[in-house]
């Protein structure tokens, strides 16, 4: 089964990940296929198994290799189409549409404090494991801090901008 792993803070300050390297790690877990897609840290490959198996054992591996930890976010192929389709809002340009995808799907609790953080500037809408997040304007403009993020509760995350994740679609339907 085909699977995309989204890593989360690499190649940002001095948690630097070549993706020679990633591509060679990954393949060392007897993963086939191993392709990454720019240097933000997104690697695709087949494997049996399911993302909540695969995830602990890549982010053992990356540690081991790096030297540090690695949060990773498996989805199969399908879970990227859907999430690339869903498409919940028109983003005009000039706006930013990012995923943040998550460990597991959140508890009722958790989801109505994400989306108590929407306001003018942020649109947020919850599908499953991801938080497809529409921001007036660029990333910097969002009036969400990182501090009220992790106070909802939700755990670790990792976001992608929408427009990465068709390119990464289009490359792996290449």
């Amino acid at each position: 089964m085909r699977h995309v792993a989204f890593l989360r803070a690499v190649n940002v300050g001095k948690r630097q990940v070549k993706m020679a390297q990633l591509r060679e790690v990954v393949e060392a877990l007897g993963y086939d296929g191993v392709r990454t897609h720019i240097a933000s840290g997104n690697v695709a490959f087949d494997a049996s198994g399911r993302g909540a198996t695969l995830e602990p054992a890549l982010e053992s591996a990356f540690n081991a290799a790096f030297g540090f930890e690695i949060p990773t976010f498996v989805r199969t192929l399908a879970d990227v189409e859907h999430v690339v389709h869903l498409a919940p809002f028109e983003v005009p340009a000039g706006h930013t549409y990012l995923v943040a995808f998550l460990r597991k799907k959140p508890s009722a609790a958790v989801a109505k404090a994400v989306a108590a953080l929407a306001s003018e500037v942020d649109e947020l809408v919850l599908d499953g494991r991801e938080v497809h997040w529409h921001i007036s304007g660029r990333s910097m403009d969002s009036a969400i801090k990182p501090s009220q993020w992790d106070r909802t509760g939700i755990g670790p995350t990792t976001t992608r901008n929408i427009t990465m994740l068709r390119k990464l679609l289009a490359k792996e339907h290449g």
